[in-house]
């Protein structure tokens, strides 16, 4: 919710610029876990995901684009579709927070001075850092967090974005994280040495996943640019 506050302080400082070079705004959606608790299944967003997107636009087929985004990511065996892990029985709930810059690419051109009615499909990709914690399995066997922890993932996304007038944007899109850590459900301990300590499971030679499902209302703002090969 913090980060609504802060996109929203930003909209209210710009709200009196009229051209279109930039794009603010907030990303509201849902969240999902892929790895070695609970389900299995790609896209189930359980958890709220929020915070705040800003876009440079760049050229009329790509934009710089930062993002930070906060969820808690939570998994729990009985969801499984699989026998074994229903009768395993573990669960988790893991905070994180993410902050991601990279490209994201328009299928058509995307010019916001165009005062026509504009859509277009578009992926995004980058570098994404995660601020979260260490899960680990306690001595009741159950996983609970540790220390935090920092740690990259790589963001694949595909949306779809609309202009609603001259001003505002409406996007929708989902997109799956690789990331580069296979413990944000505690099943690798070895991550923070402890391997001795305490016991892991599932599968050690896939790293976790998780997705967002969400959308994206962004108010634009700035001179027109003279777009450049760059």
């Amino acid at each position: 919710m913090k980060y609504l506050i802060a996109v929203i302080t930003i909209f209210m400082c710009v709200k009196n610029i009229h051209s279109q070079t930039y794009e603010i705004g907030p990303y509201i959606g849902g969240a999902n876990y892929i790895g070695d608790v609970g389900s299995t299944n790609y896209i189930a967003p359980k958890s709220l995901v929020a915070g705040g997107i800003f876009k440079w636009n760049r050229s009329k087929r790509h934009s710089f684009r930062l993002s930070i985004l906060h969820t808690t990511l939570e998994a729990d065996d009985k969801n499984a579709s699989e026998n074994r892990r229903q009768e395993r029985g573990y669960s988790f709930k893991n905070e994180l927070t993410e902050a991601s810059l990279g490209i994201e690419y328009t299928f058509w051109e995307w010019n916001l001075h165009n005062l026509q009615p504009q859509f277009t499909p578009y992926l995004y990709t980058g570098l994404t850092g995660i601020f979260t914690e260490d899960q680990y399995i306690n001595r009741k066997n159950r996983i609970v967090p540790g220390d935090n922890k920092i740690t990259a993932a790589i963001p694949m996304v595909l949306g779809v974005k609309g202009t609603l007038n001259t001003n505002w944007v409406l996007g929708l899109e989902a997109g799956a994280r690789y990331t580069f850590t296979d413990n944000l459900d505690g099943s690798n301990p070895e991550e923070f040495d402890g391997g001795d300590a305490y016991p892991s499971f599932g599968n050690p030679n896939t790293n976790d996943w998780y997705m967002f499902v969400g959308i994206t209302l962004t108010y634009t703002f700035g001179r027109k640019p003279c777009y450049c090969v760059f």
